[in-house]
C-alpha cells in the first residue's frame, strides 16, 4: 500500500503561482505512473496532469500553465501552476499507480488551492 502525502497548496491572487508536491510512501521508482487531480465544489474530479511511461499529458484547461515533473532524487512528484485563476480553485489530489496501465490506485488526502481574484 503506497500512502502519498501532498503539500503547498494555499491561497493566491488570480494571475500568480504555487507549486505543489507529493511524497510517496516508498521509492518513487517503484511507481509506474503519477498525476495530479483536482475537485472543484460541486464538480467531479478531473485529471489535471499525469506523467507515464510514455510521457506527461495535461488537461486543455491547464496547458501551457501547468508543469508535471517528477524529481527521484527527492523522491517528489511536482506540480507547477503559473498564471492561476479563480477557476484553478479546487482540491488537489496526488495519485498513483505500480502498474503500467490502467486506473490510479492510490490517492492522497489532497490540498486546497484557492485563487482569488
Amino acid at each position: 500500500q503506497v500512502q502519498l502525502v501532498e503539500s503547498g497548496g494555499g491561497l493566491v491572487q488570480a494571475g500568480g503561482s504555487l507549486s505543489l508536491s507529493c511524497t510517496p510512501s516508498e521509492s518513487i521508482d517503484s511507481i509506474s505512473a503519477m498525476a495530479w487531480y483536482r475537485q472543484a465544489p460541486g464538480k467531479q474530479r478531473e485529471l489535471v496532469a499525469a506523467i507515464t511511461s510514455l510521457g506527461t499529458n495535461y488537461a486543455d484547461s491547464v496547458k501551457g500553465r501547468f508543469t508535471i515533473s517528477r524529481d527521484n532524487a527527492k523522491n517528489t512528484l511536482d506540480l507547477q501552476m503559473n498564471r492561476l485563476t479563480p477557476e484553478d480553485t479546487a482540491v488537489y489530489y496526488c495519485a498513483a499507480r505500480k502498474q503500467r496501465w490502467g486506473r490510479f490506485d492510490y490517492w492522497g488526502q489532497g490540498t486546497q488551492v484557492t485563487v482569488s481574484s
